[in-house]
């Protein structure tokens, strides 16, 4: 059970189908920690509003008319940039492969599909506002992989990783497998607080905004590989 806030964390649903946000609002209206504050229908209007209202979360479509998703998410952290800059997860289906990274890339913490069982929905946006990443249920993992483009080893540039030592290595390997903290002390034989402290050096070493653009590079350099377990 979560334990009871302040106050809610505020979210806000962007999404052109209105049936879907109803459905989006109702799960996570029922929670006493979390409020939908704000509701858009599409990525411009979603940043008019946002510009007015301070959220923690916010549930983002990838395709919508007018601006999309991604560009919305840009406008959105970059309007934020001086002040307080929502989480912002990417809602997508397996056939928009091609905009995830895209929008990763962008500044999202993080995507869901949007088939996801509703406790996914809610441990998402309660896992991304503590400053962690959606990156770890298999189906995530999986559609990552096929995402990120793989080129041949020759030519991958690995200079990103020169930084780091063998332990962090192993940590962003890990983190690429989409393992929690607690699975990394478990496989490394660390305390948690221990990894913690590496994954903190591992995203300032890479220049990551959080653990989902190291998964990213963790891919692109060739440290982890599709299917790799």
């Amino acid at each position: 059970m979560t334990d009871p806030l302040e106050h809610p964390l505020r979210v806000a649903l962007v999404d052109d189908q209105p049936l879907v946000r109803a459905g989006f609002a109702m799960v996570i209206d029922s929670q006493p920690d979390l409020d939908v504050v704000v509701q858009a229908a599409d990525g411009l209007e979603a940043v008019e509003q946002l510009r007015a209202h301070r959220v923690d979360v916010v549930l983002m479509d990838v395709r919508m008319p007018r601006l999309d998703g991604i560009e919305a998410t840009a406008r959105l952290l970059e309007q934020s940039r001086q002040g307080h800059a929502p989480k912002v997860i990417v809602l997508t289906t397996f056939d928009l492969d091609e905009y995830v990274v895209a929008a990763i890339r962008a500044g999202a913490s993080g995507f869901l599909l949007k088939d996801a069982q509703p406790e996914d929905l809610l441990t998402a946006i309660r896992t991304v506002h503590r400053g962690d990443a959606v990156i770890a249920p298999s189906a995530t993992r999986r559609l990552l992989e096929r995402v990120v483009s793989a080129p041949e080893p020759a030519e991958r540039d690995t200079s990103v990783l020169d930084p780091l030592t063998e332990r962090e290595r192993e940590v962003l390997q890990l983190i690429g497998r989409g393992y929690s903290n607690q699975e990394i002390g478990a496989t490394l034989f660390v305390a948690e607080a221990t990894v913690k402290t590496h994954v903190g050096r591992v995203l300032s070493k890479l220049g990551a905004r959080d653990r989902v653009q190291a998964v990213i590079i963790a891919f692109e350099t060739g440290l982890v590989t599709p299917g790799s377990d």
